[in-house]
C-alpha cells in the first residue's frame, strides 16, 4: 500500500481556506465559511484530477489573484453544480458526496439493507420496471424471509414500479421497512419478451446495517476426477479497521484452502463486482500466480502535475507489482496457475477488469460472460484537510471521488471504453439463472466445460434492458488505497 508522499509535500495545506489578514485590502473577496466547500473542490480537482490540463477553469492561473479567484468562487456556492462543471466530458465516474462517513461505509461494504442484491429491468412496454435477485447477503432480513436468486419483484408498497418512480420507491433512505410483491415472468414463444404477472402476498423486509464479506461462495468441486477451485468474490476489499476486518488476509486463508485440497483449475466469478483496491486487485493476481513475484502487473498515469512529482521523486511508485507478501507480512498462497476462468457481466468494473488484464501477458485468461463497464480509471478520496496530521474540516463534511489515474498492464493496454470482450460471450438468463456455485449454473457450467473437454450448451439470453441503479452508477471504481487508491 502506498502512501501519497504529495500530502506532505503540498495537500494538507492546499485545502485550506485562503483568507486575508485584517490588515489587507477590506475590498478583497474573503474565503470564508460559505465559501470554504468551493475551494476544497476547486483546490482538490487542480490538484488530483486526471484531466485537470484539459478542463479551463481548473487552470493554475485561475487561482493566482486571489480576489478575482474569491469571487469565482462566490458565484460557485452549490458544491455539487460546481463539482460537476469542473468534470471533463470523458468522464463519467467522478462523484461529490455530502457526507464523507456514508462513503467510507460503502467504500468498506458497509451498508444499510435488507440483503436483496437485485438487478433492474425494463419490460417489453419501455415504462414498466422489475427487479431479479441476483443473490441474498448472508445473515441478512431478506435471507431470513427466504428470499433466492431468481425471484422477481415488481411492486414496492402496493406501487407498480415504473421508470418514473423506482427511485423513489427503491432507494428511498428515509424509511427502513417496506412490502415487495414477487412476480413471475411470463415468456413468448421464443423467450423474448414477456409480461409480469404479480404475485398475490406481499413480502415485509427491513433495512440494517450490514457488513458485505466480498467472499460470497468458496467452494472446491470435484468434476471428473479435476478439483476445481471457485470463487465468487463481489468486491476489492482490504482492511476496515473500523470492523476489525482483513479481508485481504481472510482471502488468503480461502487460497490457503484451495491450495491444501489440490486445487488444479480455477473459476473466479466477478459478474457481480464492481471494482475496489488497486491492493487487493494485485494481491488476488499473485494468490492466482505465485511465478511472477516482483514484475510489473500494473502501470499507472496521473495528471502531468503528478506524473512530474512520482517521475522526479518516486517512479517506482507508479509500478503496481505482483507480491509474495500481504500488507501484515503475511505470505501469500498462490497456485502458480498457467490459466485461469474468469465470469463477467456488464456490471463487471474497474478492480476487476484490472485482474483481468493485469493477468492477460502473463497466463490464459479465458472470460466467460458479457462484455465489462469499460472502466481503466482509478480515484481518490479526497478530503478538507486543515493540517499536517489530516483533520478534517468540522464546517462540513464533504468529501470528493475524484478520477486521478489511468491503469494499464505491463504491454501498455489500457483503453477499453467499451469494455473488455469475452472469450466465450453469454449474457444471464432470467428464464434460467441457476444456482451461484452450482456446476449447471450456467456461467459456470461453460467453465467446466472448458476444463473438462466437454461441449457446452450455450442458451440465448433474454432480450431484456437493464438499467443501472443509483449505487451502481457512482460504485463502479478503482481505488487507489491510501496513495491514495475504493
Amino acid at each position: 500500500m502506498k502512501n501519497i508522499k504529495l500530502l506532505l509535500l503540498a495537500s494538507v495545506i492546499l485545502f485550506n481556506s485562503c483568507k486575508k489578514s485584517d490588515d489587507e485590502d477590506p475590498n478583497i473577496i474573503r474565503l470564508e465559511t460559505d465559501l470554504e466547500i468551493s475551494d476544497f473542490i476547486w483546490e482538490g480537482l487542480n490538484q488530483y484530477y486526471y484531466w485537470q490540463e484539459s478542463v479551463v477553469n481548473l487552470s493554475d492561473s485561475k487561482a493566482e489573484n486571489e480576489s478575482e479567484y474569491a469571487y469565482y468562487l462566490s458565484q460557485n456556492t452549490n458544491p455539487e453544480s460546481f463539482f460537476e462543471s469542473l468534470l471533463h466530458p470523458d468522464d463519467n465516474f467522478s462523484w461529490i458526496v455530502d457526507d464523507y462517513v456514508e462513503l467510507e461505509n460503502m467504500l468498506q461494504g458497509i451498508d444499510n439493507s435488507d440483503g436483496m442484491e437485485f438487478g433492474l429491468y425494463v419490460e417489453c412496454n419501455d415504462q414498466n420496471i422489475f427487479g431479479f435477485v441476483r443473490y441474498v447477503q448472508k445473515n441478512s432480513d431478506a435471507e431470513s424471509k427466504g428470499i433466492k436468486r431468481g425471484m422477481l419483484f415488481s411492486e414496492i408498497n402496493g406501487v407498480r414500479l415504473t421508470r418514473d418512480n423506482y427511485r423513489d420507491l427503491l432507494f428511498n433512505n428515509e424509511n427502513n421497512t417496506y412490502t415487495i410483491k414477487f412476480s413471475e415472468l411470463s415468456y413468448n414463444n421464443n423467450n423474448q419478451c414477456g409480461n409480469i404477472i404479480p404475485g398475490q402476498e406481499d413480502l415485509t423486509l427491513v433495512k440494517s446495517r450490514i457488513i458485505k464479506n466480498p467472499v460470497h461462495i468458496s467452494k472446491v468441486i470435484d468434476f471428473e476426477g479435476k478439483k476445481i477451485a471457485y470463487l465468487m468474490y463481489n468486491q476489492f476489499l482490504g482492511i476496515v479497521e473500523s470492523e476489525n476486518k482483513d479481508y485481504n488476509s481472510e482471502l488468503n486463508d480461502v487460497f490457503a484452502n484451495f491450495l491444501s485440497s489440490g486445487a488444479e483449475e480455477l473459476v473466479i466469478d466477478l459478474r457481480y463486482n464492481p471494482g475496489g483496491r488497486i491492493s487487493t486487485s494485485i494481491n488476488l493476481a499473485s494468490m492466482i500466480t505465485g511465478q511472477f513475484n516482483n514484475q510489473v502487473f500494473a502501470k499507472e498515469r496521473w495528471n502531468s502535475k503528478l506524473m512530474n512529482y512520482w517521475n522526479e521523486n518516486s517512479p517506482e511508485s507508479l509500478l503496481n507489482k505482483f507480491t509474495n507478501k500481504l500488507d501484515n507480512n503475511q505470505s501469500i498462497s498462490s497456485l502458480n496457475l498457467n490459466r485461469v476462468f474468469v465470469l463477467t457481466s456488464s456490471r463487471t468494473a474497474s478492480a476487476s477488469e484490472l485482474l483481468i488484464n493485469g493477468l492477460d501477458p502473463y497466463i490464459d485468461v479465458i472470460h466467460i460472460g458479457d462484455f465489462t463497464v469499460g472502466k481503466n480509471q482509478g480515484s481518490i478520496t479526497v478530503y478538507d484537510y486543515i493540517n499536517e496530521s489530516r483533520d478534517k474540516n468540522p464546517n462540513h463534511m464533504y468529501a470528493m471521488q475524484p478520477i486521478v489515474l489511468k491503469i494499464g498492464n505491463v504491454a501498455g493496454y489500457t483503453d477499453f471504453p467499451n469494455g473488455l470482450e469475452p472469450d466465450i460471450f453469454i449474457k444471464e438468463s432470467l428464464l434460467n439463472p441457476g444456482v451461484l456455485g452450482d456446476i449447471e449454473e450456467p456461467l459456470l457450467k461453460i467453465a467446466i466445460d472448458q476444463i473438462s473437454g466437454n461441449t457446452s450448451s450455450i442458451i440465448s439470453s433474454d432480450s431484456y434492458k437493464q438499467i443501472n441503479k443509483p449505487d451502481e452508477e457512482f460504485f463502479q471504481r478503482i481505488i487507489i488505497d491510501d496513495k491514495i487508491i475504493e
